[in-house]
């Protein structure tokens, strides 16, 4: 799949525009070249994959079993107790954070944090998650709060029955056995997601107590029986305010 399209919605100018959507438009199946990554650091955008390790990132919650193959982080883990996050130590405030994601089976749910915390005395993550769905549900790039909140878009609430339609278009556009690109753009108190280059979420956050306006990357490993799921090409651009 290509990256392509996404990108186009996203960038800021037109010359960015051209010459990402030119860099990023042969990735296809295979992870993202070395001149390819030069490229995108050249434009702004950091790979938060450092070569096959796990530098720059930290597990919280529970112990799953994350590790690095062929540029991909796989996350693993059998009768977990509790949430496990594979979080950056960096943390982020405004940016466009482009990743894809894939299960390898759909026996557990997965999410990907966003400008998270932690809450070390609980060893609890909490914050914005942009949901990895294995259901027929298929809210895949909704925002959850996870710890906090709950549902911030689509809401359960029957005064804004809008997760029907975004289940439609779930089911229509996401690709359970492939890879699914997303994107997370963050700005101010704005959240927005694109998922393999659809516009899923357009959510501005006014709620005074719990807006988070910077923190970390986490990739969820979800408790529960089973969890095999795996992510790559994740780059950052970070906006200046």
């Amino acid at each position: 799949m290509k990256l392509l399209s996404t990108v186009l919605l996203l960038t800021a100018t037109t010359a960015l525009a051209n010459t990402t959507a030119d860099l990023l438009s042969g990735i296809g199946p295979v992870p993202v070249k070395e001149s390819q990554i030069k490229t995108l650091a050249s434009e702004g955008f950091t790979s938060l994959l450092q070569g096959n390790t796990l530098q720059g990132w930290e597990i919280r919650g529970s112990k799953a079993t994350y590790k690095v193959e062929n540029g991909e982080i796989i996350g693993t883990a059998k009768n977990l107790r509790g949430n496990s996050f594979l979080c950056t130590k960096k943390t982020y405030s405004d940016f466009i954070y482009v990743f894809q994601m894939r299960f390898d089976d759909l026996t557990g749910n997965s999410g990907c944090m966003f400008r998270a915390l932690y809450d070390k005395s609980k060893n609890r993550v909490y914050g914005y998650q942009c949901e990895h769905d294995n259901k027929f549900r298929a809210w895949t790039a909704g925002i959850y709060d996870e710890s906090r909140r709950g549902w911030l878009f689509p809401t359960q609430n029957p005064v804004k029955p809008h997760g029907h339609a975004f289940s439609e278009q779930g089911r229509r556009i996401f690709k359970p056995a492939d890879w699914n690109t997303i994107v997370i753009k963050c700005v101010g108190n704005r959240i927005q997601t694109w998922m393999n280059g659809e516009l899923r979420v357009d959510f501005t956050d006014t709620h005074e107590e719990h807006t988070t306006p910077e923190g970390f990357f986490g990739l969820q490993v979800h408790g529960g029986a089973s969890c095999n799921v795996r992510w790559r090409n994740l780059f950052v651009k970070e906006l200046k305010k």
